[in-house]
């Protein structure tokens, strides 16, 4: 008996404690009927103790010169700039470590600043607590109360915010119907699967009608096939709540696909902030253009050398730069630089004919893997292994020396000292005037 007393009081401690990061204005004016999301978009009157203000939803998030240290002088953020526009979803993104988790927790609240400031809107909230930061966070772990329908599930957070039950029953209905859960409100989380839990997981946050939407890794948990669907439908939820968001993940496929920008981290720094197709084409450093691609960009040390034109080379094959990339690398010539090209940027001899700057070297096949659509050639010089992805009929076998085509339009010269992309300036230039490099 006492334990099952001790029980309910740790589970009510449990909810007490997560209401408090329920951090929603309470919204007294009724959504448009033909429209239920319009209400996210609108600006709402807001009750706070005893007078009322005007006030927009969606907003902007601001950090400036935003740090987190911990004991020790650890900086696991350093000097974070950023700015969220509103509407905007943007993706942090960068391998474990990388600050991405701790930047999203410290605009939530969950971590303190030690440095730096945090604007939602045009307020400062390093001082704020979560519940009064009008944001919704979506966890990896889902945290749903499992002795809750989903009905109850969502409308809890309203419910302890006082919320009129008939306001709760339409914010709800609206976000059941945005995610499709409509049929699963009487249903208790360990009857769902893993993809509706976590579809229930964000209709918690829809129905707080927040500023801000704060996503923590929330498909770590889910399967392959399930990723792939849930990122697709977060995206197209994007599109009809035309909210602020802020992904945090570490896989760049995500956040190729979902992030209209991406901000890459590595160790507590930010690396590059632009948008995927420019992240892509026009890194800024070698470890975002190791991190950005499915496979990763393959990385070669050679020698730029001068005869006539410059080339480089990698010790077992020599290819030649092509005339715009000469100023900018004229400077290394004789010294060590990094070559970088891109798998799909490998072509079989027969697939190549038209390119302008191609190159052909021979290296040996050492793995083949057919994907269906195309194959995956795991080659080495002898001195470097690479990946070509080539056409689905390109025949090869394994211990081949096989000729491939390089084509040098697409290739990148990397620092070997400090790996910043040698031709980062040209590239944005160039795009700017609209060329294709």
């Amino acid at each position: 008996m006492l334990s099952h007393v001790n029980n309910k009081r740790v589970l009510s401690c449990l909810l007490v404690r997560a209401a408090t990061f329920d951090c929603t204005a309470i919204s007294l004016s009724p959504a448009p009927k033909q429209k239920p999301v319009d209400c996210l978009q609108s600006a709402v009157i807001v009750a706070n103790n005893h007078h009322t203000e005007v006030r927009s939803y969606m907003a902007e998030v601001r950090l400036e010169s935003v740090s987190k240290v911990y004991p020790g002088n650890v900086r696991a953020v350093d000097n974070v700039n950023l700015t969220v526009k509103d509407k905007e979803f943007l993706v942090l993104v960068g391998p474990s470590g990388c600050g991405k988790s701790t930047t999203l927790r410290m605009v939530a609240g969950l971590e303190e600043i030690s440095e730096g400031n945090i604007y939602i809107g045009d307020r400062l909230v390093n001082d704020v607590p979560p519940k009064d930061r009008d944001i919704a966070m979506v966890f990896q772990n889902y945290a749903l109360y499992p002795h809750m329908t989903v009905e109850e599930n969502l409308e809890f957070g309203l419910k302890l915010r006082k919320i009129p039950k008939e306001e709760r029953k339409k914010r709800v209905m609206e976000a059941a119907a945005i995610l499709d859960i409509a049929h699963l409100l009487d249903r208790k989380p360990k009857a769902l699967s893993g993809g509706q839990r976590q579809r229930v997981a964000v209709g918690r946050a829809i129905v707080r009608h927040p500023k801000v939407f704060l996503f923590d890794e929330p498909l770590s948990n889910l399967d392959a096939k399930l990723r792939v669907q849930m990122r697709t439908e977060i995206s197209k939820l994007h599109s009809r709540l035309q909210a602020t968001m802020i992904y945090v993940t570490h896989d760049q496929v995500e956040a190729m696909t979902m992030g209209d920008r991406i901000v890459v981290m590595k160790d507590g720094l930010v690396q590059q902030i632009d948008d995927p197709i420019s992240l892509y084409d026009h890194p800024q450093n070698k470890f975002v253009a190791g991190f950005i691609g499915s496979p990763p960009m393959n990385f070669m040390e050679g020698q730029i050398q001068q005869e006539g034109g410059l080339y480089f080379s990698e010790g077992t094959f020599r290819l030649r730069i092509p005339e715009r990339y000469h100023e900018p690398l004229r400077p290394f010539v004789n010294k060590t630089v990094i070559f970088g090209i891109r798998p799909e940027d490998i072509y079989d001899p027969s697939y190549g004919t038209e390119l302008p700057n191609k190159q052909e070297i021979t290296a040996r096949v050492e793995v083949i893997e057919p994907m269906g659509s195309e194959i995956y050639l795991y080659m080495t010089t002898g001195k470097n292994p690479f990946i070509a992805r080539v056409e689905p009929h390109v025949r090869a076998e394994i211990d081949q020396q096989k000729q491939l085509i390089f084509n040098m339009d697409k290739a990148h010269f990397f620092d070997a000292s400090d790996e910043r992309n040698l031709l980062f300036e040209i590239e944005r230039d160039a795009q700017a005037a609209g060329s294709a490099i």
